[in-house]
């Protein structure tokens, strides 16, 4: 019988970390993986609340207690089929979700007692599952004839095509990279994501008859106008990818970096892909990061790998009111990254190349119109950081295409597309007939969860909009 007061005595643990003297030599995960009977022994922690919190706090609604009692009783491919009942990329938000402000922040357990380990359990799953030679099994599923074409292989666009594919319909997605993922690919650094686990669900997507033509941007390779002719429907999935700078003096100074181009020069050159650019190599720099999201987490830890001489992050606001993961934070001061908080960088400073940063202290005030309290000023309170380096993490917006306007594809005045909002019907839809939108390039830039949500909700839409059955 499962022992309900388990959480008393199994205290919450992590799978091993890899020790940071050793971690920051190289790009691979730092952390490790449950073996079974720690599985176990971490889901039976689970008090399965009559109304589970975890489940309602995910963007994907995951079957959490669920999976997690399957996992106690080492129902290893149930748990894998549970999960993806709701989540097509389990292993990939397992991996990066900041579970600490999500599912494991608001288990009941977090307080005072240890929120159940989810996200590492989610993890152990799906690799578990696919080590054991599980794979999706869509062989009851009828094929409907019909053909929908995903623009953008990011986390979105993966999610619709796995769910459009077991509704029957054949997913065909385009990319204009070498590679799938998108930003789960070539934004998001080896040592949170290893390459091999997006290989991995390729495989598996490909399996279920997904198809990939990648290298081909539309309406340069192929005109939008032909694509909509080849397929039924059109769900365009192509992120967020124009960096907000702020508007900052010395922008154009050499030795300063946008976030994005940097990170992408770093796995291009760690898994020794082609990249026409060259390559970003910050070792021996004093570098300084600008922005306290999830993507600056992601550089300042990338500079330590890079064997940086120093790194600060300069965030203008405290640690409380950061965006990013506090788990990516810990991290990150885990491997010698100074933190530089309430400054507000006002310039970057050099003649031909970048010498230094200009800040200015910071105080919270009232509430901006999102509720987070605004920074203000205070006045005397500048200073200058010396810097080789500067990456400017500020964020993303959407940034449409020439041929949306041909099209008639609205957006906003931000860029972001304008879509039918939820709980229509035909949710996702936009001003074209038969095509869909989702993810960061209709939400702005979130969550690979939230993207994952559009994506299979879209698949959704697109299947009503088909007369496919999507039950």
């Amino acid at each position: 019988m499962p022992d309900p007061l388990k959480f008393l005595k199994v205290q919450r643990e992590m799978p091993r970390e890899v020790p940071v003297a050793k971690r920051v030599l190289g790009y691979g995960e730092i952390y490790g993986q449950f073996d079974a009977d720690a599985a176990a022994d971490q889901a039976g922690r689970c008090l399965d609340c009559g109304n589970p919190y975890c489940e309602w706090k995910c963007p994907v609604h995951n079957y959490i207690p669920n999976w997690l009692k399957l996992i106690e009783e080492g129902r290893i491919v149930e748990a894998a089929e549970l999960a993806h009942e709701t989540n097509p990329l389990p292993e990939i938000c397992g991996r990066v979700c900041p579970q600490d402000r999500l599912c494991e922040g608001a288990c009941t357990l977090n307080d005072g007692f240890g929120a159940v380990t989810i996200g590492a359990i989610e993890k152990y799953i799906t690799d578990e599952a696919i080590r054991l030679g599980w794979k999706p099994n869509l062989s009851s599923v009828k094929r409907s004839g019909k053909r929908v074409a995903i623009i953008g292989a990011g986390p979105a666009g993966l999610a619709a095509a796995d769910r459009l594919a077991r509704f029957g319909i054949d997913p065909v997605v385009y990319d204009r990279q070498s590679e799938v993922g998108g930003l789960l690919t070539f934004g998001i650094p080896p040592f949170k994501l290893d390459k091999g686990v997006v290989a991995k669900r390729r495989t598996l997507l490909e399996g279920m008859g997904v198809s990939f033509k990648l290298g081909v941007e539309i309406g340069r390779d192929l005109p939008f106008d032909q694509l909509r002719r080849e397929h039924d429907a059109v769900f365009l999935a192509m992120g967020t990818y124009r960096a907000l700078d702020g508007g900052l003096p010395g922008l154009a100074l050499a030795g300063v970096y946008p976030a994005l181009r940097y990170l992408i020069s770093n796995v291009n050159r760690v898994m020794s892909w082609r990249d026409e650019a060259a390559p970003i190599d910050l070792q021996g720099k004093r570098v300084v990061v600008l922005g306290g999201g999830d993507t600056g987490m992601d550089c300042v830890r990338t500079a330590i790998r890079q064997g940086a001489a120093s790194v600060q992050c300069v965030y203008r606001r405290d640690e409380d009111n950061m965006p990013g993961s506090r788990r990516e934070v810990k991290n990150a001061k885990d491997e010698g990254v100074e933190f530089l908080f309430n400054r507000q960088p006002l310039a970057i400073l050099g003649d031909d190349r970048v010498e230094s940063v200009r800040v200015i202290e910071t105080r919270l005030g009232p509430p901006d119109a999102k509720g987070r309290r605004r920074p203000e000023n205070v006045s005397g309170s500048e200073c200058e950081l010396a810097a080789d380096a500067v990456i400017v993490a500020f964020g993303f917006e959407a940034d449409p295409p020439n041929w949306f306007a041909e099209a008639g594809i609205r957006v906003q005045n931000n860029g972001r597309t304008v879509v039918k909002p939820e709980p229509d019907a035909l949710a996702f839809a936009t001003s074209l007939d038969g095509v869909f939108a989702g993810g960061d390039m209709v939400r702005g830039a979130d969550l690979v969860v939230t993207a994952v949500y559009e994506g299979r909700e879209a698949a959704q839409s697109i299947a009503r909009w088909l007369g496919v059955d999507c039950h």
